[in-house]
């Protein structure tokens, strides 16, 4: 294991308030120390970070890998490597694969395959119930044991709510957390767009906001009941964000996420029947775009994910309504986190850094506390995962440009600022452009 120097790099590490030019000692696969050398310490590597960010690196909590069972659309390697080149560390992929991650022995080879690959730690969720089906509940404890860091249902809603209750309350009894996406198990099936003006123009079945909603009153409901902790997944409306924040006011143990393309897209985005847009959730009118905004700044909405969903051609070149929800992320996650920072600079008229530590904080720190993992930190003694990335440098989102084997994002064509330089895992440079 190498011993890391790297220097003249402006740090930012929102967790310990660090936002300022520090050189970072790595020995070990661990962060040595911050600052001024340490006794002895002789550098195997040295890396020059003048004029670039050296931050943690980045924890994204919903990346789809594809496998097992959907290699088609996307391999372990493909979308490790897309990882890497987005400065993402740290990987939080749901259960939906095929089979179903709801097995032991399923868990364990998933995660035997990535750290086989040494890039990002990969820490899957667990299915709440056998095969997604809201049937019957999966042994938790058997698969925690073999690596799950909580239990969700995916895009699936679990239409008996006794069931949901039962499993909350067995995922409290051990300290479990429970994920789940709000959406009502009726209202909005089969839904392809934000249900208003606009998708009646087009002639698209609509999803509406109650569908979030009632999903949320429900869901507050048993978590009142049952005493779970509940992270609620890719959340989409002003409405919604609304309950959220009552709920926490209330005392109540939840958190939750926003997928980065939702911070800065709307329903007309989907322009004339772009299949690139078809999105689940949908994205809606400006109003609720501009409340997640919101919701990010004032803390409501803890962490940004990239809601990482690659699609092949022959699923996603079709009308808008046949076409399957999903964009690639990972390789954009960074560059629509500045994006959102350099917006909410411009409106707040405050200071560009500390807009970027706030909006960094989302997809390191807060994202790392969110799934109860020790990451997202130089904090001395943790584990050496860094990013160093231009924040000034341009690159234009294009099929060719990106790793994912999924080549389908809403922002194609546009050109995007930040563009990770170096990302090193564990102590050793597993990506350098």
């Amino acid at each position: 294991m190498k011993n890391i120097h790297i220097k003249n790099g402006h740090l930012i590490d929102p967790a310990n308030g660090v936002d300022g030019i520090n050189d970072l000692y790595l020995a070990d696969g661990k962060v040595l120390a911050v600052g001024a050398a340490p006794a002895g310490f002789t550098a195997d590597q040295t890396i020059d970070a003048t004029g670039l960010i050296v931050s943690p690196g980045f924890v994204d909590l919903s990346a789809r890998l594809r496998e097992p069972g959907f290699e088609y659309k996307a391999t372990l390697e493909s979308e490790m490597q897309a990882a890497m080149q987005g400065g993402v560390t740290t990987l939080i992929c749901p259960p939906d694969t095929d089979p179903v991650l709801d097995e032991p022995g399923l868990v364990e080879m998933l995660k035997y395959r990535a750290q086989k690959l040494n890039q990002a730690h990969v820490h899957p969720l667990g299915a709440l119930t056998m095969g997604l089906k809201g049937e019957q509940l999966t042994e938790m404890s058997a698969l925690t044991e073999s690596g799950c860091i909580g239990f969700s249902h995916a895009e699936q809603p679990i239409e008996d709510t006794n069931v949901l209750l039962r499993a909350m309350q067995y995922a409290k009894t051990f300290g479990y957390t429970v994920w789940l996406r709000p959406q009502d198990a009726h209202i909005g099936v089969g839904g392809v767009a934000a249900s208003g003006p606009l998708a009646s123009r087009l002639g698209l079945s609509g999803v509406p906001v109650m569908s979030e909603t009632i999903a949320l009153h429900t869901i507050f409901e048993l978590m009142r009941a049952s005493g779970a902790r509940v992270h609620l997944c890719r959340i989409s409306a002003a409405a919604s964000l609304e309950l959220i924040r009552k709920a926490k006011a209330g005392g109540l143990p939840v958190t939750c996420d926003v997928g980065a393309h939702h911070i800065h897209m709307t329903d007309a985005d989907i322009g004339f029947f772009d299949s690139n847009a078809r999105m689940a959730p949908p994205f809606r009118s400006q109003r609720d775009r501009d409340a997640i905004r919101f919701g990010l700044l004032d803390g409501t909405i803890d962490a940004l994910c990239s809601d990482h969903t690659p699609v092949d051609d022959d699923e996603k070149l079709l009308p808008f309504g046949e076409a399957s929800p999903g964009a690639t992320g990972l390789e954009l996650l960074l560059s629509l986190t500045l994006k959102w920072a350099d917006d909410y600079a411009a409106q707040q008229d405050t200071g560009k850094q500390g807009a970027l530590s706030r909006a960094l904080a989302r997809i390191t720190s807060e994202a790392a506390r969110v799934a109860g993992l020790s990451a997202g930190t130089l904090t001395v003694g943790a584990v050496a995962d860094v990013v160093l990335f231009d924040a000034g440098a341009h690159w234009t989102v294009e099929a060719s440009a990106l790793a994912s084997q999924g080549k389908h994002t809403p922002f194609l064509g546009y050109n995007l600022a930040g563009q990770v330089q170096t990302t090193i895992v564990a102590g050793h440079v597993a990506y350098q452009r």
